[in-house]
């Protein structure tokens, strides 16, 4: 039974990932409610269940909202735009962010839900919510709302990020010292504690010598300080760049014999025991302090991924609730779809749309289909009112 509810929900991740890859895009077009359009949009599904144009054509819901005063609306128009960008800018870093914490570009596909589902079925299934966008509130109130939100997990998205990743280059700083070389590696499994001489007037020190100069060390350690204890060096350890010496000498001497070492290019280390322990105790508290705020951060780009997305499109929404007004005018009498299709047959698509829907313009022009943005864009216009809603925003391989 364990062994078929894993195969599961692997077959589900995979088929959500191929459907991400492949089925990138969704537009959100608006055509109003004259008897042509509707038989258009009938025309349009028709053709769409005999082709592979696009693997779904639902009617998107948006509710009715307030028109306010039309002289306005050109403003609300350009200022959902710019939040637009920012929210789709805010949904990319936090889903960079989730990649980096997670380590892994597949864990954030099962990670990025919106209400605690995937994205595709909270768009096909996309209902207002009302209680957090009222409808009785003007369109510039709703896109304030928005706006405010996006631009609060931006800034805690920042502040988040820059505290998490402290902790964690802290962590691997200290880690990459005890694992470097011979002058920061940790030596506690190779010094003993009788290796060590410590007493009212003796100490002893650990110096990292080369491995091409062991003779030098050899010939000359005694020579560096009257008050060294002669034959006291020993190697304790090596490797590949060289050795950890000992040696014992007076404290009184101490300072004078690194000042020598060093002219003889031997690097003396500060060690002991309590030093290194501190050092272990060190590392042990950021890395509980890691695992603690990583558990934090990752449920909180979990919970603040679906809340910037859910917002996102909800104005998108908003978008064409105040295109289709303008370009369609008053009263409010339109239509919305959420198309579903991959890129490889955006082009034929935007043909097929240009073709039902041309009476809405006749001067429309498609000549331009280099933009991969379909859409109220700058380099393109189209009869109808098209939005797109880019699944790049998962895009973070």
């Amino acid at each position: 039974m364990l062994l078929q509810v894993c195969l599961l929900r692997i077959t589900v991740w995979c088929q959500r990932q191929y459907l991400w890859e492949v089925m990138t895009d969704f537009w959100l077009i608006s055509v109003p409610l004259d008897k042509t359009s509707l038989t258009s949009v009938e025309k349009l599904k028709r053709t769409i269940a005999k082709t592979n144009l696009a693997s779904s054509c639902c009617k998107f819901s948006i509710p009715d909202l307030k028109v306010g005063v039309l002289d306005s609306l050109l403003s609300v128009s350009d200022d959902l735009s710019k939040l637009d960008t920012l929210a789709e800018s805010v949904i990319k870093k936090t889903c960079q962010c989730m990649k980096e914490v997670l380590e892994s570009s597949d864990k954030v596909l099962e990670n990025a839900l919106a209400n605690g589902v995937d994205l595709m079925n909270f768009m096909i299934k996309f209902q207002w919510d009302k209680a957090k966008y009222p409808t009785s509130l003007t369109l510039s109130s709703l896109a304030e709302i928005i706006n405010k939100e996006v631009s609060q997990v931006e800034a805690e998205l920042k502040s988040r990020s820059a505290a998490y990743n402290s902790v964690k280059a802290s962590l691997q700083n200290l880690e990459h010292k005890l694992d470097g070389n011979l002058q920061t590696c940790s030596l506690n499994d190779v010094v003993r504690k009788e290796d060590l001489v410590v007493s009212e007037y003796l100490t002893t020190l650990l110096v990292v010598v080369a491995r091409g100069s062991y003779s030098q060390w050899e010939r000359s350690y005694e020579s560096l300080s009257k008050f060294v204890v002669p034959r006291s060096s020993r190697k304790l350890y090596e490797n590949g760049e060289g050795g950890v010496f000992s040696v014992t000498l007076f404290k009184r001497a101490v300072c004078e014999f690194k000042a020598k070492a060093q002219e003889s290019k031997f690097f003396v280390r500060d060690y002991s025991f309590d030093l290194e322990e501190q050092k272990q105790r060190e590392i042990m508290q950021l890395s509980f302090h890691k695992k603690e705020q990583y558990g934090i951060f990752v449920r909180w780009l979990k919970v603040n991924f679906s809340e910037v997305f859910v917002a996102w499109i909800h104005l998108k929404a908003l978008r064409v609730f105040v295109e289709s007004v303008l370009r369609y005018g008053l009263p409010v009498n339109y239509q919305a779809l959420l198309l579903q299709t991959d890129r490889k047959h955006s082009k034929k698509l935007k043909e097929e749309l240009a073709s039902l829907f041309v009476h809405l313009d006749p001067t429309a022009s498609i000549t331009d289909v280099s933009c991969d943005i379909p859409g109220l864009c700058q380099q393109e216009y189209f009869s109808y009112i098209c939005f797109h809603i880019s699944t790049n925003v998962l895009d973070i391989s």
